[in-house]
């Protein structure tokens, strides 16, 4: 597998060479060495946050980066320019994480995704509310694969449950029930959070 280099500090001059994003893409596209590298490091952080909420394990995670970027680097030339290359990015990583799910079957080894397809009531969204981002985030790796890929694709990604349902290969009302039944799991969570929170707030 292709190692990528941690990310290193660039000198200004590195920084103005590519700060255009099409000038980036450009010396991507010529295999530039010098262009992968500033385009590696702009993206990791954030492409390695989108893996571990998907894959929870870390050491798995730090693979997918690697694999995310040698698809990055060899399907640059497909990207046309037409939206923004954070979000074509976020795209290439988003079908490796599934292709890696799909290929250990681990949507299918937690909780079936074709299973509960009935409606299910939709949970308080305030509850939600009472956690910081990180948080929140810390409850969703908690959660089964199944929701945890469901919930992650419609509230994080932005998939609608039509799109999510062709991406999974399940019917488009079992991505509505698995991501109703992540939020409900997820109010849960958050409500002992918050009971164990106060609690030890009270000891003190």
């Amino acid at each position: 597998m292709q190692r990528f280099p941690l990310p290193l500090h660039h000198t200004h001059r590195e920084k103005q060479v590519f700060m255009d994003e099409q000038q980036l893409v450009a010396g991507c596209k010529r295999g530039d060495a010098q262009a992968r590298r500033v385009l590696y490091e702009q993206y990791a952080p954030a492409m390695f946050s989108l893996c571990v909420r998907y894959v929870h394990d870390r050491e798995t995670a730090r693979d997918l980066l690697q694999d995310g970027f040698v698809k990055v680097f060899t399907k640059i030339e497909t990207y046309s320019a037409k939206g923004p290359l954070g979000a074509w990015i976020r795209r290439v990583f988003v079908t490796t994480v599934l292709e890696y799910l799909r290929k250990y079957d681990a949507l299918r080894s937690s909780v079936p995704l074709d299973e509960y397809e009935e409606q299910v009531e939709d949970p308080d969204a305030s509850v939600l509310d009472r956690l910081s981002a990180d948080d929140l985030l810390a409850c969703v790796s908690r959660l089964p694969e199944g929701y945890r890929t469901v919930f992650n694709l419609y509230a994080l990604e932005g998939y609608t449950h039509k799109e999510i349902a062709s991406l999974l290969h399940i019917e488009e009302i079992t991505s509505r029930s698995q991501f109703s039944r992540a939020r409900k799991a997820l109010q849960e969570m958050v409500q002992a959070f918050m009971e164990e929170k106060n609690g030890s707030k009270r000891k003190r």
